[in-house]
């Protein structure tokens, strides 16, 4: 019996992966950038030092890390920045046990959907194979 596993690869998957990765992250920081005097607010609420330079360093590595991971340059190391960048927002803004019953689940998914995002991020460090990148094997 042949027990060697036959599957198809498509290149263009990991690039079409990487887009729809990179896509929270382009939107988020369009978003903070269009809306600048209000995401230093929201900082300001949520105790960030010096939350004008946080607003910026948040729009230059969302977008910036999102613009870099579609096209794949330096994918390793720019998936490895967006989620320390995840892990930050995630303790700092989704902390759902300090929220109120009427806000808790919201809170939790958020958590937790940043917490999946993580996982997908060390995925995409992990691999080897990145088709359409600078990350060769």
């Amino acid at each position: 019996m042949n027990t060697t596993a036959t599957t198809t690869y498509n290149p263009v998957v990991p690039l079409v992966g990487r887009i729809l990765m990179a896509a929270i992250f382009l939107i988020a920081g369009a978003g903070k950038a269009m809306k600048f005097a209000g995401t230093v607010a929201y900082f300001t609420k949520l105790a960030f030092p010096a939350p004008e330079v946080t607003t910026v360093i948040a729009i230059v590595v969302e977008l910036g890390g999102a613009i870099l991971l579609i096209v794949g340059w330096r994918t390793r190391w720019v998936v490895w920045l967006l989620a320390l960048f995840v892990l930050i927002a995630t303790f700092a803004a989704h902390r759902f046990w300090e929220f109120d019953a009427a806000q808790h689940a919201n809170q939790m998914n958020h958590f937790l959907k940043n917490l999946a995002i993580i996982g997908g991020m060390s995925y995409v460090a992990t691999f080897r194979r990145a088709p359409y990148s600078d990350y060769k094997a």
